[in-house]
């Protein structure tokens, strides 16, 4: 699971054609690893889980958010 620092899902969604910036949260290394979808959780991983999302990323960029 990635975080994202978007405050909720609704601003996630008018983040589509920015770039992917996730806040990496595995001990066991980086799971962002270019094109793909990703589950990421916002506003803040550690301490204010508010919205879960599945996130579709083309080209570095967010193309679609589910």
């Amino acid at each position: 699971m990635m975080g994202i620092t978007a405050a909720s899902k609704k601003e996630l969604k008018t983040m589509i054609g920015e770039v992917f910036d996730p806040i990496e949260t595995s001990m066991f290394g980086a799971e962002y690893k270019g094109d793909g979808e990703y589950c990421v959780v916002g506003p803040d991983p550690y301490r204010n889980r508010k919205y879960f999302a599945a996130v579709t990323v083309v080209g570095g960029l967010i193309t679609k958010v589910k």
